[in-house]
């Protein structure tokens, strides 16, 4: 039942997965606000319109929105200046939609149909080249909601790719650690007979010494 309430309440947030709710994205918010751990007013994005479908759907009261999680803003898009991009990649590893593209100390730029107009790219950018552009044509509902679920999506791709990637780099340090200690065994073996042999040549010297020197001894006559 849980489940099937955090859709429901996970299809009426923007999808914009800009944080402000307090939340690292709209599905976690969504969830929060199943549990009882958030209120229904966190989301400048969604507004007052947004508030009300919550309310509307929890079967509780509108409230004004909560100002401390930010105003509501029109809709906008990330622009980037690349004249001024220096390549460093951190606008690329915030944005939560994978809508900015490009390579280190190579030129990034946005994909403006993806662009949730989050925000998140601009404060990391340290050349301050992200400028976010008012967009005035206003979506209907049904083009609202489609974007919203493509926006939607490709957050969830970007949180599938991103475990890919912790996985595989934890799995090639794993491999790493395993082939430095395999050497590391190796080597340690290598050593020990290393050691064992020059002993062995030494006790031989030794004993060759010892029967060399008995050899050349005077024998008693009887």
């Amino acid at each position: 039942m849980q489940h099937s309430l955090i859709e429901k309440i996970d299809a009426i947030l923007p999808q914009t997965q800009c944080g402000k709710c307090g939340f690292p994205g709209c599905r976690p918010y969504a969830v929060a606000i199943a549990e009882g751990r958030a209120d229904i007013n966190q989301c400048p994005p969604g507004d007052v319109e947004g508030i009300h479908k919550l309310a509307e759907l929890l079967g509780v009261e509108p409230k004004p929105l909560n100002t401390a999680h930010g105003f509501p803003k029109p809709r906008m898009v990330a622009q980037i200046d690349e004249h001024l991009c220096i390549g460093c990649t951190f606008c690329i590893r915030s944005c939560p939609v994978d809508a900015i593209v490009g390579a280190a100390k190579q030129m990034h730029t946005v994909i403006a149909t993806e662009c949730t107009g989050c925000e998140l790219c601009v404060d990391p950018c340290p050349m301050d080249c992200i400028h976010m552009i008012p967009i005035n044509d206003k979506l209907s509902n049904e083009a609202n909601k489609k974007a919203a679920n493509v926006a939607r999506s490709r957050y969830q791709f970007r949180l599938q790719r991103l475990a890919r990637d912790k996985q595989t780099h934890r799995q090639s340090i794993k491999h790493k650690n395993n082939v430095q200690s395999e050497s590391t065994v190796v080597t340690a073996e290598l050593r020990k007979q290393t050691i064992v042999q020059t002993a062995i040549k030494r006790a031989l010297a030794a004993r060759k010494s010892h029967q060399q020197a008995l050899s050349n001894e005077p024998h008693e006559l009887n």
